[in-house]
């Protein structure tokens, strides 16, 4: 089936392409209106949504909202496995995403993200580190809502890595809350581990790879918010984790999950 699901997915996905360029040059003139007013959001971050389901679409995964997300502003925190957490995340509510630099170079991805308000981070530099934790406070104080992968990096295999403390000190500085988002791939219930990068794959490969597969529910859990500590960051990352990998677990019943 693989041959045939290209078949109809690319010309798909050029024409989806086509439309993200036109929507994003109507958000960017809209560039005001992005912060929640009242618990109601603006008209860039709906247009965010409805594109990022359709990608998702296109791809044959059916995004999935388990739980409710808090209220702008607020700091997301999620597990990573692929490029394709930021447009699942996005399928569900809009953020600007803390993501490695090397992504602004990378064909259309890279684009989109810049022109949704992505903070880049330099790896292995101190400085761009300092640099991104205050952008993330501005936004924060902003009513902006800001999502990060607090693994550092993707994960391989189905193993959630240890999530580094240092990135909760923006939520802390900014007084926002903080709601762990367990991103989860799935068929008939149960957990798809293979569906984010493989060991030594690079980003085109697994576009490529993921485009050909087989129908997924793409799971986007909505975690209870971890309370904030001011002494205790690492606490607020652990307990992140703890309740991300719970979320990520196959339980009984889940196979009847809508």
């Amino acid at each position: 089936m693989r041959p045939l699901r290209y078949l109809w997915r690319v010309p798909l996905l050029l024409l989806h392409i086509v439309l993200g360029i036109l929507l994003c040059s109507l958000v960017l003139t809209w560039r005001r209106d992005v912060v929640m007013k009242n618990g109601r959001e603006p008209f860039a971050h709906r247009t965010i949504r409805w594109w990022s389901t359709a990608l998702l679409r296109i791809f044959g995964l059916r995004s999935v909202r388990v739980g409710t997300p808090l209220a702008d502003p607020v700091l997301f925190v999620a597990n990573h496995t692929s490029w394709i957490d930021i447009e699942l995340l996005h399928s569900q509510r809009a953020a600007c995403f803390v993501a490695k630099a090397e992504i602004a170079s990378w064909p259309l991805v890279g684009w989109l993200a810049s022109a949704g308000g992505t903070i880049f981070h330099r790896r292995g530099s101190n400085h761009s580190l300092a640099a991104v934790m205050q952008v993330m406070v501005d936004r924060l104080r902003a009513g902006r809502s800001v999502a990060v992968f607090p693994e550092g990096g993707t994960g391989h295999d189905g193993v959630l890595r240890v999530f580094h403390a240092r990135i909760f000190q923006a939520a802390l500085d900014a007084e926002v809350p903080v709601q762990p988002v367990a991103l989860r791939f799935a068929r008939d219930g149960r957990r798809v581990i293979d569906a984010g990068f493989r060991q030594h794959e690079n980003f085109m490969q697994n576009f490529l790879r993921l485009l050909g597969e087989a129908p997924l529910d793409a799971e986007v859990h909505f975690l209870e918010p971890v309370p904030a500590t001011p002494d205790a960051r690492r606490r607020m990352a652990e307990t992140s984790r703890e309740r991300i990998a719970l979320a990520l677990e196959d339980k009984p019943g889940n196979d009847k999950q809508a």
